[in-house]
C-alpha cells in the first residue's frame, strides 16, 4: 500500500549520477528475449553451414558400424578405446562447433544490449531473494505479469508456427518411411531449418517489443522525487547554509587578517567615510606603493580608525579614494596610472614629517 503513493510521487528524471551509480551496480536494461532470438538465429546458422557436412559424416560413420558389424575388430581393451575414440571425435565434430556458435551468439547479445561490466554485488548471495514476500511480488507484480504475457504469446506463436510447418511436411515424412533411411538425417535438419527460421520470424516482434520495454521499464524505476534530487545536489554540491556559513568564515578570516597589516601602512587614502585604502611604501625598498587593505562603508572607518589609533596618516582624496577602489587589490602594487597622484601625496607626508623634525 505505501509502495504505490512513493512510486506516483517519482516524476522527475533520473540524474546522470544515479543513472551513472545504477550502471556501476549492474543494475541495467537487459532483454530476457534476445538471448532466445539469438540462440535461435545461431541455429539456424548452424543448420545451414555446420551441420550439413558433419551430419553425413556422422551418418555415414553410424551407417558403416551397422551395415558391416562384423568388421568391427573388438578383441581387446584397445580395439574397444579405438572404436569408441571414433564414435566421440564424430560426435565432437558435431557437438563442438555447436557450442561454439551459441555461446559467441549468447555473449553477442549481452555485450550488443550493454556493454560487460564485471559487478561483483550482483553475484553476491542476497538474502532477500528468500523472502516469501519478495518472492509474491516479483511473481504478481508489474514485472511479473509482463513476463507471463511474454511467455503466453511465445506459446501460442511456437505452437502456430510448429503445427503450420509440421502440416507442411507431413507430405514428406510419410514418403520418408519408405525411401533410403539415410535420407532421413537430411529430411529431419530440412524440417527443423524451417521451424526453426519461422519461430525466429514469428518472435522478431516480440523481441523488439521486449527491448523497448527493458528500456522503458527501467527508465521508469530509476525515476526520482524532487526531494531525492535536491538532496542529491546537496551531495553533490555541498549544502547551500553550509557553504554559505563556510564563505562568510573565510571572509572574516580574510577581513582580519587584513585589518590587523593596517598598523604597518605608510598612509590610508580615504572618501571620507565611505571608502579607505591602506598603502604601504618603503623608499629603496618597494617599487611602487603596496595594498595592504581596503574597505567601504563599516570596513572603511574600521580602516580609519586603526590606522588613528597607530598613528598613520589619513589623506582624505574623495576622487583618487573611489577610483582606487575598484581596480586595486589587496597585497598588490597599485596600478601604474595611480602612481603620480600617490607619489604626490606621499611626498608631501614626507615634507611635512621632515617640517616637523627639523621645528
Amino acid at each position: 500500500m505505501s509502495e504505490a503513493p512513493e512510486k506516483e510521487s517519482k516524476t522527475e528524471e533520473a540524474t546522470e549520477k544515479k543513472v551513472r551509480d545504477s550502471v556501476e551496480k549492474g543494475q541495467i536494461p537487459v532483454s530476457r528475449e534476445a538471448p532466445i532470438f539469438a540462440s535461435m538465429l545461431a541455429l539456424l546458422i548452424i543448420m545451414s553451414f555446420l551441420m550439413s557436412d558433419n551430419v553425413r559424416t556422422l551418418t555415414y560413420t553410424l551407417a558403416r558400424m551397422i551395415d558391416d558389424p562384423s568388421g568391427i575388430r573388438l578383441r581387446n581393451g584397445a580395439d574397444a578405446i579405438s572404436f569408441f575414440t571414433a564414435i566421440g571425435m564424430s560426435a565432437a565434430g558435431l557437438i563442438i562447433p555447436i557450442i561454439i556458435v551459441l555461446m559467441l551468439a549468447g555473449l553477442a547479445s549481452s555485450f550488443l544490449q550493454n556493454a560487460p561490466r564485471l559487478v561483483f554485488d550482483r553475484i553476491q548471495p542476497q538474502m532477500s531473494r528468500l523472502s516469501i514476500m519478495k518472492g509474491w511480488e516479483r511473481i504478481f507484480g508489474a514485472q511479473g505479469r509482463v513476463e507471463f504475457a511474454k511467455s503466453v504469446f511465445k506459446f501460442i506463436a511456437i505452437s502456430l508456427v510448429v503445427s503450420i510447418v509440421l502440416r507442411a511436411e507431413e507430405a514428406a515424412a510419410v514418403n520418408a518411411l519408405f525411401s533410403d533411411p539415410a535420407a532421413v538425417p537430411e529430411l529431419v535438419l530440412t524440417t527443423a531449418m524451417r521451424l526453426v527460421s519461422a519461430i525466429s520470424i514469428a518472435t522478431i516482434v516480440l523481441v523488439s517489443l521486449d527491448l523497448v520495454w527493458a528500456r522503458f521499464h527501467w527508465r521508469r524505476e530509476m525515476r526520482m522525487t524532487k526531494q531525492e534530487i535536491k538532496d542529491e545536489f546537496k551531495q553533490a554540491e555541498g549544502d547551500p547554509i553550509l557553504k554559505s556559513r563556510m564563505r562568510s568564515l573565510a571572509r572574516d578570516r580574510a577581513r582580519n587578517t587584513m585589518l590587523a597589516a593596517v598598523p604597518k601602512a605608510t598612509l590610508v587614502i580615504a572618501n571620507p567615510t565611505h571608502f579607505a585604502i591602506a598603502l604601504k611604501y618603503k623608499q629603496g625598498e618597494d617599487a611602487a606603493p603596496t595594498v595592504l587593505a581596503k574597505g567601504q562603508d563599516l570596513i572603511a572607518l574600521k580602516i580609519r580608525e586603526i590606522a588613528e589609533k597607530n598613528d598613520v596618516p589619513v589623506v582624505e582624496d574623495k576622487a583618487l579614494a573611489r577610483s582606487m577602489y575598484d581596480v586595486a587589490q589587496i597585497d598588490r602594487m597599485i596600478p601604474a596610472e595611480f602612481f603620480r597622484p600617490v607619489a604626490e601625496i606621499i611626498y608631501f607626508l614626507h615634507s611635512r614629517k621632515q617640517q616637523k623634525t627639523n621645528a
